[in-house]
């Protein structure tokens, strides 16, 4: 079998957590009735459970108004639920430093961004390297799921993303028995993008997991969101989505993964290591050094509320840093 058929092979992964497609409300139901569900006129939409993760599939859905009610415990208590951000907040509220550092200007700036040809060079201790085109990743089996994405800057959105199993492409590749990380390395290319960053960063972005994050079933490669292509300001044609860890850690428009025998390097760890750690896990109980991160503005909202440990999602993730000091390994 040659190499790209090889990494093009579909594995299906079946979850416990996957529920009816039915059952899930599509974008025009999810924009309707926000405004009700805020409110408190109405007790049901599509939520994201606090421990669980959610799928959906638009080819699928129903267009009447079933939802599901899945509030997690920590929201219960509060009779509050996550409802899904907007389309349209989602895409115009960015940070894409390669365009701009104005959150509202990334989308105008980055709209003639060129995303095809596109290709992804897979390689490092693995036993079958490769290279992938983006029309190659787009035939593996894709998932649609709905996820928390809370910001290091303390604010927060709720994403219908839609991806494959970060999973799912390193199992084709074969890692290594050496191989403990995952090295994440995105485009840049000042012809189209800004050529220098005020607060100096370096690019190319580049980010990485530990292998077993990188291979847990959280973990995607996000290719859409709202079941639409992913928006150029979004991160477009594909980037990273790890719902536990801060938004900064979701590298976009990625062309090279690497995995490696050490800890790869992170841009913003390598420009502040005492504010921006490797692991970059959502911990309440660990500050910025310059603001707290005990809560977050939830985009759309006006009151703030309180950040979850693991962003909501320790029942799945919290058993990979058993042995480790989270305040340490920030």
């Amino acid at each position: 079998m040659s190499n790209k058929k090889r990494l093009c092979r579909i594995i299906k992964v079946v979850s416990n957590a996957e529920i009816d497609p039915n059952e899930i409300t599509p974008e025009n139901v999810y924009l309707n009735r926000r405004n009700f569900l805020r409110g408190g006129l109405v007790a049901g939409s599509a939520i994201v459970s606090g421990s669980a993760y959610r799928f959906f599939n638009p080819a699928t859905l129903r267009t009447d108004l079933r939802a599901s009610i899945t509030a997690s415990s920590e929201n219960s208590a509060s009779g509050s639920a996550d409802i899904a951000n907007s389309y349209d907040e989602i895409s115009n509220y960015n940070n894409f430093y390669e365009f701009s550092t104005t959150k509202s200007a990334v989308a105008a700036k980055a709209r003639d961004f060129v995303t095809r040809p596109w290709a992804i060079e897979v390689g490092g201790l693995v036993e079958a390297p490769g290279t992938l085109s983006i029309e190659d990743l787009l035939s593996f089996e894709h998932v649609e799921r709905i996820y928390r994405m809370r910001c290091v800057e303390a604010w927060s959105m709720v994403i219908p993303w839609r991806g494959l199993k970060l999973k799912t492409l390193l199992e084709t590749v074969r890692p290594l028995a050496k191989a403990k990380y995952v090295a994440f390395e995105s485009f840049y290319d000042p012809a189209q993008m800004q050529s220098s960053f005020a607060a100096g960063i370096d690019f190319p972005y580049v980010e990485g997991l530990r292998l077993d994050e990188a291979m847990h079933p959280l973990t995607l490669l996000a290719t859409g969101l709202y079941g639409k292509p992913m928006p150029n300001q979004n991160g477009a044609p594909i980037r990273l989505v790890v719902p536990w860890k801060y938004g900064f850690k979701g590298i976009k428009s990625i062309v090279k993964i690497t995995l490696t025998e050490t800890e790869p390097p992170s841009t913003w760890n390598i420009f502040a290591p005492d504010e921006y750690g490797f692991y970059s896990n959502v911990n309440p109980a660990v500050d910025h050094p310059r603001w707290s991160q005990a809560t977050e503005r939830r985009i759309g909202e006006l009151k703030r509320r309180e950040t979850l440990m693991f962003n909501g999602y320790g029942d799945e993730v919290a058993s990979l840093y058993d042995e480790m000091d989270l305040k340490k390994y920030f």
